[in-house]
């Protein structure tokens, strides 16, 4: 399963972790992003050894969707060592995903 994350936990379970994490920020009204969830639970099974796949209502946390400039939903951003890495915008497939997180990590 996805970590969920929010402005009071941010820091904590994605800046500061030891691993690389994927961020997907997302929103009730999102069609694109139910899909994406299933597909991001699934790969969090798969790959939870060597990234940490994390969740965020970016209507419910807006400061951290502004700092990182996420307009559009949904968007994934995979943070290392404290920062972003990689980002995209708009839904892919699972094997996208996958690819674009194995270049990016």
């Amino acid at each position: 399963m996805s970590v969920i994350v929010s402005e009071a936990t941010f820091q904590r379970d994605v800046l500061a972790s030891a691993k690389p994490v994927l961020v997907d920020f997302w929103t009730e009204w999102c069609a694109p992003c139910k899909p994406l969830a299933i597909s991001l639970d699934e790969l969090a099974k798969e790959l939870g050894d060597k990234i940490v796949i994390a969740k965020i209502n970016a209507e419910e946390n807006p400061t951290i969707a502004n700092k990182y400039g996420v307009r559009g939903f949904p968007t994934m951003l995979i943070f290392k060592d404290g920062g972003v890495a990689a980002s995209r915008n708009g839904s892919m497939p699972k094997q996208k995903i996958k690819e674009w997180i194995d270049q990016s990590i």
